[in-house]
């Protein structure tokens, strides 16, 4: 390569590495195989703090309507008139009117509520509702960064009125681990069938799913991008907001739904429609 290229060709390829990295962002809270062994408890929750704090300062808020989501969340609002999301960050899912949002971030729930979004900061796993509260509840990419999956979806359980849907979004397959997952401080990856149990025991059942996220193949883009966000996050930031989290949502996939859970060996990260059917196993 001649000298004169050389700077272009680090620009292309940091680009490249933002925009792999921003399709990771853009859909997205003990030690054994379905957890992360490198944090727990406080530090969990700070490596959290660390990264979306910064995150969301930069970003800008996309808005409910630009994801693939909103033809499912369009058919679910009409008969869903108590709405709750939690851990949204800057890319809700949910209307902006008439739904409650809750985010550990302040950054976040500040420019949500510049927007004119009812969003305080709390802590999922101790919600400020009474039982019961919402008709619908949203939790996109949460579940996989809390300590203690439990708490969260009990809370979820306990908030959730009886025949509520539940749209839930988790990382799959343990294995599928990378640096990315500790990067932006994720707990665990589920195996499906822990995950349908999971849910049972607090009272929920899948009534359908599909293949969620854009997994991109290049690890070595990822860990660029992650590189840059660590050291240039200016720059990093700048590619974010303004070329590639635009290009990422125009090129999303339409969601393609399958009764029950889908097959899911080759997926990497799944959406789930959920009823709470009111019965709560207790250990």
């Amino acid at each position: 390569m001649h000298e004169s290229s050389q700077p272009e060709f680090r620009r292309t390829a940091g680009a490249a590495a933002i925009c792999s990295l921003s399709r990771h962002l853009l859909e997205c809270s003990t030690m054994d195989s379905t957890q992360s062994p490198a944090r727990v408890g406080p530090a969990l929750l700070e490596a959290n703090r660390r990264f979306y704090d910064p995150l969301w300062t930069d970003a800008r808020l996309v808005e409910p309507q630009r994801f693939n989501t909103w033809p499912l969340v369009c058919s679910l609002v009409s008969r869903c008139q108590q709405r709750l999301e939690v851990a949204p960050g800057l890319r809700p899912r949910l209307p902006l009117d008439e739904t409650h949002f809750v985010d550990l971030s302040p950054p976040a729930v500040a420019k949500l509520r510049a927007r004119g979004a009812n969003a305080i900061v709390a802590l999922v796993s101790a919600l400020p509702y009474p039982d019961r509260a919402f008709e619908l509840v949203c939790a996109f990419d949460i579940v996989e960064h809390v300590d203690d999956e439990d708490a969260i979806l009990s809370e979820l359980s306990r908030v959730a009125a009886s025949n509520a849907t539940l749209l839930l979004s988790v990382p799959l397959h343990p294995g599928h681990w990378t640096a990315f997952d500790d990067f932006v401080g994720h707990r665990r990856r589920y195996e499906p069938q822990r995950l349908l149990a999971k849910l049972e025991e607090h009272g929920f059942s899948v009534e359908q799913s599909a293949v969620y996220g854009m997994q991109p193949k290049s690890s070595r883009l990822i860990d660029f991008g992650m590189w840059l966000l660590t050291h240039h996050r200016d720059h990093a930031m700048w590619w974010y907001n303004r070329i590639f989290m635009p290009l990422a949502v125009r090129f999303q996939q339409n969601l393609s739904f399958t009764p029950g859970l889908i097959e899911a060996e080759q997926v990497d990260e799944v959406l789930l429609v959920c009823r709470k059917h009111g019965s709560v196993k207790v250990a």
